[in-house]
């Protein structure tokens, strides 16, 4: 059989594609390496409990914002979510001092003004950009623009007070933190659906990718996972089937590649079908940093649910802290929050950003065969973050009845991104036509999806997702169904 469309890979952008396309009546295959849809959003069970992998909360669900449209759009606003704290869905500790983000932009703006005051006006013009930026459409000139604007240097020349400068930093576990290159519209879009709106779910993410699986396999879309693709088959240009490590062929009219450009390129072996030079041009794209996840499975009754995030670091440098990476100098503590309304939390997450360096020596490696020195090198970077997380969660040591580990080289075995590197591709102001993807290829029936593209997070990848969609079916389905 020859397909309509052919997905590599089955992460959340590849998902998005597949529900688009199969509910337009296109013939979908998607294959997958591992045995569970999903990537960054699937889930797993330890211990009789299920952690995530890659979720942890939404922005922009409220209506009128749109991801509430295209959530709607999705079915996924059925699933059960839950709005955190409005006075403070984010809170940063700095030292002694804890700084609250605020839902609502003139609520944000204010709140942070109570501690800033000298900073009121500036930190209204910066919640204005954020709202400017949950609405712009992605193809626009102003996106174009703030995606050449240094993002650290806007704020040094917007924010009198340096400190103020390393708050607004503070959840930005959300995207890398690089004072040369970071863009400001990757990191005020990083933030800004956030303040319009934030939102978590009551019990797993896989809950979003069992909707859009069943919502796939009802269009008549066929998801195959165990099926790791080794090469794609080129004929005069143009690719005519996805070859697989079992030596299964599947041919199609199109192809969307959801994992890493590098990796998806690498996929194509014939001569001159992609240039030398294009090629050298992708390998030598930097990505972003790794994540440490420290998942702890907590007694029962111990801890009660909190609707919010922390942050908390032992610097005040917190951009220094991201470009180092190199040891755990701050982290998110995170919680699921119950799904059956109980007031304690069975488990928590802490999160650190780290560079995929520090794990080099095990880069060849494969899961359970990387030795006692990379088990010991785990748990003291465990140990450190809930040494961190105690500041704001006292006593969460004697809570703690396991605990699961997973590095850079996790996400690298079970995302197919180099390194495991947490949000893909680095995107770069000085370079942003190099850095800022677009889902279109040298080889005319070839498409991109996923992080590595103008966005990340979950918003980001949907909605370049329907981007990826509509150079198939048009921007005027785009347009009509979704009025984004």
């Amino acid at each position: 059989m020859k397909y309509d469309v052919v997905i590599i890979g089955s992460g959340w952008g590849g998902l998005v594609c597949a529900r688009e396309l199969s509910k337009e009546g296109r013939s979908v295959l998607v294959l997958e390496q591992h045995e569970q849809a999903g990537g960054c959003l699937q889930s797993y069970r330890r211990g009789g409990q299920t952690f995530d992998t890659g979720l942890h909360y939404v922005g922009g669900l409220a209506e009128g914002q749109r991801l509430h449209r295209v959530f709607s759009h999705l079915g996924l606003m059925t699933l059960p979510w839950q709005r955190l704290d409005d006075d403070g869905f984010d809170r940063i500790t700095i030292g002694q001092e804890t700084y609250r983000f605020a839902q609502g932009y003139d609520r944000f703006a204010e709140t942070l003004a109570e501690q800033f005051p000298a900073c009121r006006q500036a930190l209204r013009e910066y919640a204005a950009l954020l709202q400017q930026v949950d609405q712009l459409p992605l193809g626009s000139p102003e996106v174009q623009r703030l995606g050449a604007v240094n993002a650290y240097d806007y704020l040094c020349e917007h924010f009198a007070d340096p400190l103020l400068v390393n708050v607004l930093a503070g959840s930005a576990m959300k995207t890398e933190l690089r004072r040369e290159t970071l863009p400001l519209f990757t990191f005020a879009h990083a933030n800004s659906s956030y303040v319009g709106s934030s939102w978590r779910l009551r019990g797993c993410g896989s809950m979003m990718v069992r909707k859009l699986v069943a919502d796939i396999e009802a269009a008549g879309g066929r998801i195959m996972t165990g099926s790791e693709v080794v090469s794609l088959k080129a004929v005069d240009g143009r690719i005519v089937a996805a070859v697989c490590k079992n030596g299964e062929c599947y041919e199609g009219q199109h192809f969307i590649s959801d994992i890493h450009p590098t990796m998806t390129f690498a996929l194509v072996k014939e001569d001159g079908v992609l240039s030398r030079l294009f090629r050298r041009r992708i390998n030598a794209l930097e990505n972003t940093f790794g994540m440490l996840t420290v998942s702890l499975a907590l007694k029962p009754d111990t801890l009660p649910y909190f609707n919010h995030n922390k942050f908390v670091y032992d610097t005040a440098d917190v951009w220094a802290l991201h470009e180092q990476a190199n040891g755990v100098g701050g982290v998110m503590v995170s919680c699921q929050a119950p799904a059956d309304g109980a007031a304690f939390v069975q488990q928590i997450d802490l999160l650190a950003p780290v560079r995929t360096d520090l794990f080099a020596q095990w880069k060849d490696t494969r899961v359970g065969h990387r030795g006692e020195e990379y088990r010991r090198l785990k748990q003291q970077m465990a140990a450190r973050c809930v040494e961190l997380a105690v500041r704001v969660v006292p006593g969460l040591a004697g809570m703690v009845s396991h605990t699961y580990v997973s590095t850079p080289l996790s996400w690298r075995d079970y995302t197919l991104t180099p390194d495991g590197s947490a949000y893909g591709v680095r995107k770069d102001c000085r370079q942003p036509l190099l850095t800022m993807l677009s889902p279109r290829t040298p080889v005319s029936n070839l498409l991109l999806t996923g992080q590595s593209l103008m966005l990340h997070g979950v918003e980001g990848v949907t909605m370049t997702a329907l981007m990826t969609c509509a150079e198939l079916l048009g921007t005027d389905y785009i347009q009509k169904n979704l009025e984004i």
